[in-house]
């Protein structure tokens, strides 16, 4: 089953500036990407469960918290930051 993959507008801003001021354009792009594959291919076969039904997904150099809104079929990413090891 796919699942529709939607950011927060606050989301989408963040990666936008973390893009802007990436060193390396094409691995934040590619990381973001990659999210995007996972998040709507199986969201609750990647990352890690948190608190009130959210859930972290790590893809170097970004990391993104998200909720997955089962009724819709939709995953919504609600924060997305740079993440080094």
């Amino acid at each position: 089953m796919k699942w529709t993959v939607a950011y927060r507008r606050s989301a989408r801003n963040d990666l936008a500036a973390l893009w802007v001021s990436a060193g390396d354009r094409a691995a934040v792009t590619a990381a973001a990407n990659q999210i995007d594959v996972m998040l709507a291919n199986d969201p609750l076969g990647v990352g890690e469960s948190r608190d009130n039904g959210r859930r972290i997904l790590i893809e170097i150099p970004l990391a993104v918290v998200y909720r997955l809104k089962p009724a819709d079929n939709k995953v919504v990413v609600l924060r997305v930051w740079r993440y080094s090891k």
